[in-house]
């Protein structure tokens, strides 16, 4: 339970984020690697606010651990629809990837299930939770942009 680790890790997995969310679109144009950059940023600092806001109110103390998850669960949140949703979306995205990481975590617990880092809470429940927000929140604009329709 190294915190100094723990956040040096998330400081290199957000870093490589940036590279795989960019890389993944295929398309350096400036305008789309620019979006994706932004709501890579975007959600998982909402994440992260939301997280250190929870904390707070509900332990009564800030809690890096919980924090550092938050801002995973944000990017993985954000994966699916990085370039597709607008700025706002990714906000919204963010917020609610915390909440659906801390509820699959006490779930997980109540289970008994022996998830000492909380994988499946931030890969499994925040993967479902993005492909659902990109069907939810993409807009036809730019759909179109990211994705060309012709064969």
């Amino acid at each position: 339970h190294n915190i100094g680790m723990q956040t040096l890790g998330v400081f290199i997995l957000w870093f490589g984020w940036y590279g795989f969310n960019v890389g993944s679109t295929l398309s350096l144009n400036g305008f789309t690697s620019a979006k994706v950059a932004t709501t890579t940023t975007l959600s998982p600092s909402m994440a992260v606010v939301t997280a250190m806001v929870y904390s707070r109110f509900v332990y009564k103390h800030y809690d890096i651990g919980l924090s550092l998850n938050a801002a995973l669960a944000g990017l993985v949140s954000i994966t699916a629809s990085c370039s597709v949703v607008d700025d706002w979306a990714a906000i919204i995205i963010g917020f609610i990837g915390f909440f659906v990481y801390q509820g699959a975590s006490v779930l997980m617990k109540k289970m008994q299930v022996d998830d000492p880092v909380d994988a499946v809470a931030v890969h499994g429940a925040c993967g479902i939770w993005g492909c659902l927000a990109a069907g939810i929140f993409a807009t036809p604009d730019l759909i179109d942009l990211g994705y060309s329709r012709t064969c």
